[in-house]
């Protein structure tokens, strides 16, 4: 009998969000421009046909522009952590992200 007991320790919202994923390597930065499928406070996935292999370390920029993160902060809020990918698949990766981040304000014309 399979076991079908989530895991999770933090609630998943399935939010599509703008994300940008960053990897340095040998041959300099590579940046990639992706949605996520769904995202919590340990981590996100995120859609592409190209996943980036399980273990490496990444940098992740997503934009936050919920309402309700509107009226708190007046703005867009750029949320950017560090992480590292934990699992590839034929439709994009997932990252679990390090326990340090920074949340500020974007600008609208970010």
């Amino acid at each position: 009998m399979k076991n079908n007991i989530e895991k999770r320790l933090a609630e998943r919202f399935s939010l599509e969000l703008e994300g940008k994923v960053k990897v340095s390597g040998e041959n300099g930065d590579s940046t990639l421009e992706l949605m996520t499928r769904d995202i919590c406070s340990g981590g996100a996935f995120f859609y592409t046909n190209q996943p980036m292999p399980v273990g490496i370390k990444v940098k992740v920029d997503v934009v936050l522009s919920v309402e309700q993160l509107k009226k708190m902060v007046g703005t867009k809020a750029l949320l950017e952590v560090s992480g590292k990918v934990v699992r590839s698949e034929k439709q994009g990766m997932a990252v679990c992200f390090d326990k340090e981040y920074l949340l500020s304000p974007l600008s609208m014309s970010s």
